[in-house]
């Protein structure tokens, strides 16, 4: 039996959350297709885990729509190797989405989410003013309030009430009054319009990673690719990399893509480390390539590396629908994906029999 205090289905809870639902579906199709084919099934298993583990902590705190939203797709919010979700109470959403177009309503969600995992206890080491990245291109959200003595946060002027309603692995999600934006729209809004009008932030470029005291971080997020080796069946090279990492840190300073091929096993860990650390370069790309984007070279194309003697060459099949580097294939592509950085798997270690001579 319907419930007698709801006078219209659209002021029902449950029919509100599914048509909600049914929307996000229809923008999100491709998503889980990409995602299935770019992930291996143990890391779609580990985010899944993770993004139910999440959504049950939101149900449990009465965000309704947002918890069945980061159930059904993830992806959307777990699109980098950590993630910051600022999720929204249910009556605030109710009333955005009934005059936001879906496109619209997916740019809304994913400037709610930072692509850094931010609990509660890191964001009270932020001065206000202090502005952070989001999974929107060049929209920002900025501190606006930190207050340790009262426990209280703001986000653009919107506080946190709900703090760490789940932390775990690479995800934090706080739980917030309203939205970060305003949403004083008119009647017709089109794709081409930037609806979202983020604070100012005069020392900050999401795209390179300044914060508001302009101090700079690393472009490349190591410590996250290094998690993500040693988690994943690559602890061999994990280790390598971590060994060499200040080095090709203090070389490259300004890097701020790479692609990493991974091999499963990686017995040069015991080698010298002015030699291990031309191995280990000779595995990485100062450039950012997908699988996809590798397949569109020509046949043969050379491929730059930290190594900067060294080239490796790009080999496509048409006749096994693979690619390989120097000879050795990849055989998980994509399997670690994030603005700046993109991880293959190859079946085995690349040649090291034309390095020659030592480096940092």
């Amino acid at each position: 039996m319907a419930n007698s205090s709801c006078s219209h289905w659209w002021h029902c809870p449950f029919y509100f959350c599914m048509s909600v639902v049914l929307a996000f579906l229809a923008i999100t199709t491709n998503l889980h297709e990409d995602a299935k084919s770019n992930s291996t099934p143990s890391i779609q298993a580990t985010r899944r885990g993770l993004s139910l583990n999440a959504s049950k902590a939101l149900r449990a705190h009465g965000f309704d729509v947002m918890a069945t939203l980061l159930q059904i797709s993830p992806e959307l919010f777990l699109s980098s190797p950590e993630s910051t979700i600022f999720a929204i109470q249910d009556s605030s959403i109710s009333n955005i989405s009934g005059h936001l177009p879906p496109w619209a309503m997916k740019q809304l969600l994913k400037y709610h989410t930072s692509p850094v995992k931010l609990p509660m206890q890191e964001l009270f080491k932020k001065p206000e003013g202090s502005c952070l990245s989001t999974l929107l291109h060049d929209k920002i959200i900025k501190i606006t309030k930190n207050d340790g003595a009262k426990h209280e946060i703001e986000i653009n002027n919107v506080l946190i009430s709900h703090p760490d309603v789940f932390f775990e692995g690479p995800i934090s999600v706080h739980g917030v009054l309203g939205s970060f934006s305003s949403l004083d729209l008119p009647g017709h809004i089109d794709q081409d319009w930037n609806f979202i009008q983020p604070p100012t932030c005069e020392n900050f470029n999401q795209s390179r990673g300044f914060n508001s005291t302009n101090e700079m971080k690393n472009f490349v997020r190591w410590p996250s690719i290094i998690q993500f080796l040693s988690a994943n069946g690559f602890v061999q090279f994990s280790i390598g990399l971590q060994s060499v990492l200040d080095g090709i840190v203090e070389d490259y300073a300004d890097l701020n893509s790479v692609t990493i091929f991974a091999p499963p096993y990686f017995t040069f860990i015991a080698m010298p480390a002015p030699l291990l650390g031309r191995v280990v370069r000779l595995h990485v790309l100062p450039q950012r390539f997908t699988y996809r984007e590798l397949a569109l070279l020509p046949d043969k194309s050379p491929l730059k590396t930290l190594l900067s003697d060294e080239n490796l060459e790009v080999t496509i099949s048409v006749s096994k629908r693979s690619l390989a580097i120097d000879g050795v294939e990849i055989t998980e592509a994509d399997i670690f994906s994030s603005r700046e950085a993109v991880i293959h798997g190859i079946s085995r270690a690349l040649s090291v029999e034309k390095i020659s001579g030592t480096s940092r």
